[in-house]
């Protein structure tokens, strides 16, 4: 029956290498290389990771640990003990190094994850303070500026206001609507009465084309009421009104139209 093993998985070799030396309880200023490298080789052995780039990794570190360990087994001299720098100091430098960014990360992590668990409210600013513009500054506004640039400006804004207008349409006139003359609409109420003698007030006003009209026309009609031209009879409130010429058939008087004036409609 065989062992099984359960590997931790490790971002890098130098985080195995870490987990090891805090494993171990060593120093990582005085690593037991021969201990270290027969542990990592156990590990690197059990491996059965498919990206041949991450074994790779692994794989260049043995042979780092196996070259650091040969180093320190051979013998040295005395006169080059005090020189030799430790085979060991790059691993250490980079060991530090590593463990310094790890530390760092996992202290970020844990403020992400405390800053998840806060709410924090939207800023509201007031609409006074919203609405507050800063006061112009008129020496900066009006810094360099000439009479020549005024002028500059001056007919640029002319010439946009000279091409907004239409070449076609502003030589089109306004058009108004002629004077309702009061006189005009005596004579011509008083021609239809003449003609027919007897009508209603309804058949006269539905000759009008408009408010105007219709309001001349009735003053037309109480005017030649006052001349004693016509008379005006309604049988009840709200009937229509019946008019009657006074004048003898085949009579046409002189209609005094003095002092009359002409009314004009106000839009």
């Amino acid at each position: 029956m065989g062992i099984s093993y359960k590997l931790e998985n490790f971002e890098g070799p130098l985080d195995l290498l870490l987990h090891l030396i805090e494993k171990n309880k060593v120093s990582i200023y005085d690593i037991p290389i021969v201990l270290i490298t027969q542990q990592y080789l156990d590990y690197v052995s059990r491996m059965e990771e498919e990206n041949l780039d991450i074994v790779s990794e692994f794989l260049v570190m043995a042979a780092t640990l196996i070259d650091i360990k040969s180093r320190m087994l051979l013998p040295v001299e005395e006169s080059e003990e005090e020189d030799e720098e430790d085979p060991r100091a790059e691993l250490v430098r980079r060991l530090l190094e590593y463990k310094t960014y790890k530390y760092m990360a996992m202290e970020l992590e844990e403020r992400e994850q405390d800053a998840m668990r806060h709410l924090f409210k939207e800023p509201t600013i007031p609409r006074e303070v919203a609405k507050y513009e800063p006061p112009v500054d008129l020496d900066s506004l009006l810094d360099g500026l000439t009479l020549a640039k005024l002028q500059k400006i001056f007919d640029s804004v002319m010439k946009r206001k000279e091409d907004k207008i239409d070449p076609v349409r502003s030589s089109f006139g306004t058009i108004k609507k002629e004077p309702v003359s009061l006189e005009q609409k005596i004579g011509s109420v008083m021609m239809y009465a003449r003609a027919h003698r007897t009508f209603s007030f309804r058949q006269i006003l539905e000759k009008q084309t408009g408010r105007l009209e219709v309001v001349v026309t009735f003053l037309a009609v109480l005017e030649l009421m006052k001349m004693g031209k016509i008379a005006l009879t309604q049988e009840a409130l709200f009937d229509d009104m019946y008019i009657e010429t006074l004048e003898p058939e085949g009579e046409e008087g002189e209609l005094k139209l003095d002092g009359l004036e002409d009314f004009e409609e106000q839009e």
